[in-house]
């Protein structure tokens, strides 16, 4: 269950509350900013849900969003194909939850401009899981809207989608929206606790961080006579960089993030990368690599040591482990040795259903929570390490951040499109 304090106030004070703050926020903003401003302190509203991105993590956070609130429904859902809808409102109807579904037939939208329906169909909070590479252009549309959101992580595949990101999320501060990240390890309680003594000095002075996500191969779809590239490549979106943003992007971010967290959401001045493509090597796997190797250099001097791959037969290894001047901290044993030696002994939450909790009390309080910065940056971090392993070249944050690689495809439609090449050291090009 959430710590997330709940709204205790009669209805009508916590109402008024509401909109008072609310109107001073968002004074002279334009309609969409009002639709945002609603009263929902009372808890006695209808929240109304959409659901953007049928896929198995969008399924889990709408069963989530479900669950976060007494007075939720999820009344619209979108994907890019209706097989992917189907099933999942057919899981969720079966959910714990599922008396709050009530997704009508004109309610059910399909292809890549769902979302823009979603969004549109009266819904008050729209939950973003398709594929990163449609993140900022999602989020753009629903803060346009005035809609709270919950977007997964990754929020974006190149520079010019995290700055997308990032003035979309200076827009939400504005209009008093509520943007909650999917970066989950945030809302976990015995990393909270962990994190926040790292940050104030049990370790000492943070020199080193070691980060790995050594797991195993994905899902895979073989492709069938009837898909055309577009279809093929965006049903097996983890394997192509223009819709993930390779594994270090969409896997190994977890781990990139709390690096950040750390150092108090400090982020490196550059990346130096290897990688490559040894045993995923089939046309089938697209053209992504199965293994980073990079370091993070801080303005500070400190370095993080950071490692990910994906393979079947080899060990896994997903830890973190900081090192200070004072002693060193097992991120997932939730402990700390060396001169202030602890050990987490409190509760475990579920990180996935405080996510929502926390979101959904943040609107019923009218307190905001927007972890717009860290999520867009985390992410820009992230492909910092990739654009150093696909070139062979040191790179730094302000290149990552103003590069002017644009990964979108020419257009959105079932249509033929090339595989691009594997990246190759020393060949492929910054741009």
């Amino acid at each position: 269950m959430s710590d997330a304090p709940k709204p205790t106030p009669s209805a009508e004070s916590s109402r008024r509350d509401f909109l008072s703050a609310s109107s001073a926020a968002v004074a002279g903003a334009a309609l969409a900013s009002s639709i945002a401003s609603r009263a929902y302190a009372a808890g006695d509203d209808v929240i109304k849900v959409g659901l953007i991105g049928c896929g198995g993590r969008g399924t889990g956070a709408a069963e989530q969003a479900l669950n976060a609130d007494k007075n939720v429904k999820l009344v619209a859902m979108g994907d890019t194909f209706s097989d992917r809808l189907e099933g999942s409102l057919s899981n969720l109807k079966k959910c714990s939850a599922g008396s709050k579904v009530d997704v009508a037939p004109d309610k059910k939208f399909v292809g890549f401009d769902c979302y823009k329906q979603v969004i549109d169909s009266g819904v008050d909070v729209v939950l973003l899981a398709s594929p990163p590479h449609f993140r900022p252009a999602h989020l753009k549309y629903a803060v346009e809207k005035g809609k709270h959101v919950f977007a997964e992580k990754p929020v974006a595949v190149d520079g010019p989608g995290v700055r997308s990101v990032l003035a979309t999320c200076e827009e939400a501060k504005k209009k008093n929206l509520s943007i909650v990240s999917g970066l989950c390890w945030r809302y976990h309680n015995p990393k909270r606790e962990t994190i926040a003594r790292c940050q104030d000095g049990a370790i000492g002075d943070i020199l080193i961080m070691q980060c790995t996500y050594n797991s195993g191969p994905l899902w895979m779809h073989p492709r069938k006579p009837d898909w055309s590239d577009m279809e093929w490549q965006v049903r097996n979106w983890t394997y192509f960089t223009w819709l993930a943003g390779d594994l270090i992007t969409e896997q190994h971010i977890h781990s990139i993030d709390k690096a950040a967290w750390v150092m108090k959401d400090t982020y490196p001045v550059k990346a130096t990368g290897t990688g490559g493509r040894q045993v995923r090597t089939g046309k089938e796997y697209g053209h992504i690599y199965d293994h980073f190797s990079t370091v993070f250099e801080f303005a500070n001097g400190a370095k993080c040591f950071s490692n990910c791959r994906q393979m079947a037969g080899c060990d896994n290894d997903i830890t973190d482990h900081f090192y200070g001047t004072k002693g060193r901290c097992d991120v997932f044993k939730h402990q700390i040795i060396g001169e202030n030696a602890w050990k987490y002994s409190g509760k475990d939450n579920n990180m996935y259903q405080t996510e929502h909790d926390e979101l959904f009390a943040s609107i019923r309080a009218g307190k905001p929570i927007n972890n717009g910065d860290y999520m867009a940056k985390s992410s820009l971090m992230a492909i910092m390490g990739r654009m150093s392993a696909y070139t062979g070249k040191t790179i730094t944050w302000d290149m990552a951040l103003n590069s002017k690689e644009d990964l979108s495809p020419p257009k959105y439609e079932w249509c033929s499109i090339e595989t691009p090449p594997v990246p190759m050291p020393g060949q492929t090009k910054f741009l």
